[in-house]
C-alpha cells in the first residue's frame, strides 16, 4: 500500500459518499504534492480490488463509499444531494428477483430511493 493509496482509503472513509473533489481535498490535507490524476488512478484501482464502491446516481457526479461487501441501496434528498446508506429491503442479496432475466444470472441489484432528507423536508418553501 502506497501513501495516496492509505489516504484515499482514509479520505473516504471520514467523507461516505464523497465525490471526488472531495476526496481530493482532504487527501491534499495530508499530502498536499499528490496530484488530481494520481487520485484518480487509486479510486480506480481501489474499486477494482473491490475496497470501495462507487455510485453514482442519475444526475450527480460519481461518489466513493468503503462499505462494500454487501448489497445496501442508497436514498438520495432531491434538494441538498445528501446521500445515505439504506441496508437491503429483503432478504440476501440481491434482494430482488427479476420477473424475467434473460438468462442473466443476476448477482447484484441497484436500488436508489429518492425523497428529501430530514432537513430539507422541515425547511420552510421559499
Amino acid at each position: 500500500m502506497t501513501r495516496p493509496r492509505v489516504a484515499v482509503l482514509e479520505a473516504v472513509h471520514n467523507n461516505p459518499h464523497a465525490d471526488t473533489e472531495t476526496i481530493l481535498g482532504a487527501v491534499r490535507t495530508g499530502l498536499p504534492e499528490v496530484s488530481r490524476q494520481a487520485v484518480y488512478d487509486v479510486l480506480h484501482a481501489l474499486t477494482d480490488a473491490q475496497l470501495l464502491r462507487r455510485i453514482q446516481p442519475s444526475g450527480t457526479v460519481a461518489r466513493y463509499e468503503t462499505r462494500v461487501g454487501d448489497n445496501h441501496h442508497h436514498v438520495v434528498c432531491r434538494s441538498c444531494g445528501t446521500i445515505a446508506d439504506v441496508d437491503c429491503a429483503v432478504g440476501e442479496a440481491p434482494c430482488l428477483a427479476a420477473s424475467n432475466p434473460r438468462g442473466f444470472r443476476i448477482d447484484e441489484a441497484e436500488v436508489i430511493y429518492w425523497g428529501l432528507c430530514p432537513e430539507c423536508s422541515t425547511a420552510p418553501s421559499p
